[in-house]
């Protein structure tokens, strides 16, 4: 009569543990993918915040003091605290703005520090005379002259699949000196 022979428990044993590795280290990947996926989300949702908080101020048709102020709002089933400061450039009439964004349960050591997003805009109403020296670009000749009159063929500006009296492919034969 043969024996079967199967594992003995220390096979068993060694097998299970080298399981229990490998799914430990399933495990950390998978966390550190919801992790990273989480932290993306609400990334996006800081800079969303941003966004806003510059277009609300644009939009209010006043402008912005400058200086530093912040506050907090619900956006997307999550509390934000932004904080924003308003800067002068050295062109008048025209204003930086920063918006910093964090989630507001985020603990942070200092009021400096866990910003998710930091987003620059511009306000301002600094509107020039005109200078005199903006193209008119409706006459202007888009193609070089062709020697003997009309446009290059093909040329922009030219009419496709004209032909011309001189034979050439484009607009009617007309030149600047015609």
């Amino acid at each position: 009569m043969r024996r079967g022979r199967g594992f003995t428990l220390i096979e068993v044993l060694v097998a299970l543990a080298i399981v229990a590795v490998g799914m430990a280290a399933v495990m950390r990947a998978l966390t550190s993918s919801a992790d990273t996926v989480f932290y993306l989300r609400d990334k996006t949702f800081a800079q969303w915040v941003a966004l806003n908080q510059i277009a609300n101020l644009r939009l209010s048709g006043q402008v912005p003091a400058v200086g530093n102020s912040d506050g907090d709002l619900d956006y997307a089933g999550r509390k934000w605290h932004w904080r924003q400061e308003v800067v002068a450039s050295e062109v008048p009439g025209v204003e930086r703005i920063d918006v910093k964004v964090r989630p507001t349960d985020l603990k942070v050591e200092d009021e400096d520090s866990g910003w998710y997003t930091t987003l620059s805009g511009i306000y301002g109403d600094a509107v020039a005379a005109p200078r005199g020296d903006t193209p008119d670009w409706g006459s202007q000749l888009l193609a070089p002259p062709v020697p003997g009159g009309g446009t290059a063929p093909g040329a922009p500006g030219t009419t496709p699949g004209t032909i011309g009296s001189q034979g050439t492919i484009g607009s009617q034969g007309t030149s600047p000196t015609q």
